[in-house]
């Protein structure tokens, strides 16, 4: 049991925890939420003595093991199997008392610390570690990749798989779904539910609390506060207690009124599609939460378009992808990620993009919004239409040592160059104004860019999208770095956008609330999903499951059998036999294994296909796909053969 009672801790001259007290106990999985800057990392740095109370007192057992996420980027050339299995802290301790024992020449002692070894699971390590990497969204050719060779995103991953990989009585993690996508995160979810410790999150994915946690701790005004139950269950809570609250729920009441309005509005004319009922339910949902949205520091808003076109977008026999290099021989196809798309896209719509990694996603959306140039057929725009853009890069594109203000100013001179008139004025005054709208006040309009966290400049790069007034709205993962503060804010001011709405998320909340219908990019093609997001949850676990399933069939090794004495010439004739079909059978087990490298290379090749390349890597990444393809062709011919020669085998020694 975790017990803190009436503790105290502060961080400099702040107090962040004032007379607090709270117990956690075994097996319990915790969800840690508050404002930022409310002390929740803090209290993570107590729990793993980086910090130590000021007052009061503070325990948990001495003998339980804690496993967390560490969050500095790993720099080593280990490869990324390796550098998991590192993080098994009791098989490292366990191969360390070997080595000693073998230096000791100690019968005993060896014979000891190899139990131990057995026993910490050094027999299954390798696929236990491979399992957590595969089931965090990387290919079976990058197992034994250096782990310098991946990009940050990808790294913070493996650091999430070696915190997995450590046995834990206290499993602590911070944003662990930051650098996950939706495949990713749905397994995570399933493992973490197996889970047997205890353990403490700290996220702003309001699902993702939902789904493996059962406490929740709110950190407020220096005070721990328990509920039981998970995210939803203490925002029923907390509203309830808000509502009670008649002096604060009495200035609310515009807000509130504001909020039903845009729900009574899109309630009144749903469908009854699957779709159309789970944004219902989602509403009806926020209605029951209005006073706590209403109480929100950060609100704002989509002004309605000032035309909207109809159709928005006229999507003719298009195909998606990349045009051959400049420097390529004359002849040369694109690279087709996306064929024959034939679609309308009509005001008013709210549409998600659901698809696994590099089935094209990015690509069609890129596409549509003027990055990328359609491959064939055509793409027709309405007359009026004005896209506004949020892509994950768009952090990377903001200028480090410019102001907010600096931005601004740029954005408006050069949407009034273009013939744009955007949100409102150029002038400096309104344009600070319009900043302190997203919280962005005082000092913060003239504070380096560069120097602010990663929601601020989410936040920033939100507002440039609200100034320009679009009428159609595409967003590509717009809620990583914000905190849910932020993210309810921006699901009501979606909910309120008049326009046209095209979203990619791994944030199912805000797909739930926002999107009345969705599109599935898969198998080169676009086409309607007709459930809600749970049975799309439900086919990427079935779907996982097969991958998961067929590379296990497929890396398994050959138990060598045992061969009994039998009475001569029976015996030798099933021996000579057996050692044919044995010899056979470990050559198609070792295909089996080429062709599973083979098809996860393929897969790997088709999404780095889908991601933004320079010309020259499109070109390279094509050869080695088509390389691995007829590699695959002549290995799928040899399985066969193989196959038939041990059905043969078989059949004559039955």
């Amino acid at each position: 049991m975790i017990i803190l009672k009436n503790l105290t801790l502060r961080r400099g001259a702040k107090v962040l925890l004032d007379s607090a007290s709270v117990s956690l106990n075994p097996g319990e999985k915790i969800g840690l939420v508050g404002r930022n800057g409310a002390g929740k990392s803090s209290l993570f740095a107590l729990l793993n003595g980086m910090l130590h109370e000021d007052a009061g007192d503070f325990s948990f057992p001495a003998h339980w093991r804690l496993a967390q996420v560490a969050q500095d980027m790993p720099e080593t050339s280990e490869s990324a199997t390796d550098f998991v299995i590192a993080g098994d802290t009791q098989l490292a301790e366990a191969q360390r008392e070997v080595e000693a024992a073998e230096a000791s020449d100690d019968g005993e002692r060896m014979a000891h610390a190899y139990m131990a070894l057995h026993d910490a699971g050094a027999h299954d390590a390798q696929s236990r570690a491979q399992a957590l990497i595969l089931g965090l969204g990387f290919q079976v050719r990058e197992l034994n990749q250096s782990v310098n060779s991946f990009s940050g995103g990808w790294r913070m991953r493996l650091q999430l798989a070696r915190a997995l990989m450590c046995p834990s009585d206290l499993l602590l993690l911070d944003e662990p779904t930051n650098h996950l996508d939706l495949d990713a995160l749905v397994w995570l979810e399933a493992w973490l539910k197996k889970y047997s410790g205890t353990m403490l999150v700290i996220s702003h994915d309001r699902e993702f609390l939902d789904a493996v946690t059962n406490v929740t701790l709110h950190i407020e005004n220096g005070q721990l506060t328990r509920y039981g139950g998970n995210y939803s269950t203490f925002e029923d809570m907390r509203a309830e207690q808000m509502a009670l609250q008649q002096a604060a729920f009495a200035k609310q009441q515009d807000k509130i009124a504001h909020l039903q309005a845009f729900i009574n509005r899109f309630k009144a004319k749903a469908s009854k599609a699957k779709q159309a009922q789970s944004r219902v339910k989602a509403l009806d949902r926020m209605e029951k939460l209005a006073p706590m949205l209403a109480s929100a520091e950060f609100a704002f808003e989509f002004k309605e378009p000032q035309n909207l076109p109809n159709p928005m977008l006229t999507i003719d026999d298009a195909s998606f992808g990349y045009p051959p290099p400049a420097d390529a021989p004359p002849g040369t196809p694109p690279t087709v990620i996306v064929r024959h798309v034939s679609k309308s896209v009509f005001a008013g719509q709210r549409i998600g993009i659901l698809g696994a990694n590099g089935q094209g996603k990015s690509t069609l959306v890129k596409t549509i919004a003027r990055e990328l140039k359609v491959v064939a057929g055509e793409v027709i725009e309405g007359r009026g239409l004005n896209i506004g853009y949020f892509a994950q890069q768009e952090l990377d594109v903001l200028r480090p040592g410019d102001t907010p203000l600096q931005h601004m100013i740029r954005l408006a001179r050069d949407t009034i160059a273009n013939g744009g008139a955007g949100q409102f004025s150029s002038r400096e005054q309104d344009l600070r104004n319009f900043l302190g709208t997203f919280n962005f006040s005082g000092d913060m309009v003239k504070q380096a860019v560069g120097t602010m966290s990663g929601g601020e400049k989410a936040r920033l790069v939100l507002a440039m999208l609200v100034w320009q007034r679009p009428n159609l709205l595409l967003l590509d993962e717009p809620t990583n770095h914000l905190d849910l503060a932020t993210r309810e804010a921006l699901a009501v001011a979606l909910n309120e956008f008049e326009g046209t709405l095209m979203l990619v998320s791994h944030d199912r909340a805000l797909l739930r609330s926002v999107c009345d219908e969705f599109w599935l990019v898969s198998r080169g093609g676009v086409e309607p999903f007709d459930g809600d997001l749970d049975d799309y949850q439900r086919y990427l676990l079935e779907e996982g499951k097969r991958v998961r399933e067929s590379l296990k069939e497929a890396g398994k090794v050959a138990e060598t059998p045992v061969v009994r004495a039998e009475p001569a010439p029976v015996a030798a004739k099933k021996l000579v036999s057996s050692g044919r079909i044995k010899s056979l059978k470990q050559k198609l087990e070792k295909l089996d294994k080429s062709m599973a490298a083979l098809q996860a290379e393929k897969a790997a090749f088709e999404a780095r296909l889908g991601e933004a390349l320079s010309v020259e890597e499109i070109t390279e990444t094509g050869k080695q796909l088509q390389h691995v393809i007829d590699e695959l062709t002549i290995e799928e011919g040899e399985w066969l053969e193989l196959s038939g020669q041990i059905e043969e085998l078989e059949g004559a020694g039955a």
